[in-house]
């Protein structure tokens, strides 16, 4: 699902005008966005959680010279699937998506 199908679902759903839907969502990903960019963990009931990994430094190599390059220490957003979805996802037959 595209941000735009989010958009068109929550609209047709709740009968929201189209563009009162995009605000709505873009209210929620702005609030998520600064949440972890804050170092702030994202719990969902349902759904899971999101939250900061925290990756160390390291001299990793290019593939196409073999040439050694230092990759600088990051962070990266990790999700995790809550119980609900992971059941949901898990009873699915093979060819049902």
């Amino acid at each position: 699902m595209t941000k735009s199908e989010l958009i068109a679902r929550l609209a047709d759903k709740l009968g929201l005008p189209r563009k009162r839907a995009e605000e709505a969502v873009n209210c929620i990903f702005d609030a998520m966005a600064e949440s972890l960019a804050s170092g702030r963990r994202i719990e969902i009931r349902g759904l899971g959680s999101f939250s900061l990994k925290q990756h160390r430094a390291y001299t990793g190599r290019n593939p196409r010279t073999g040439e050694e390059v230092d990759v600088d220490a990051k962070h990266a957003v990790h999700f995790k699937v809550g119980k609900e979805l992971r059941e949901a996802v898990e009873a699915l037959e093979p060819g049902d998506h």
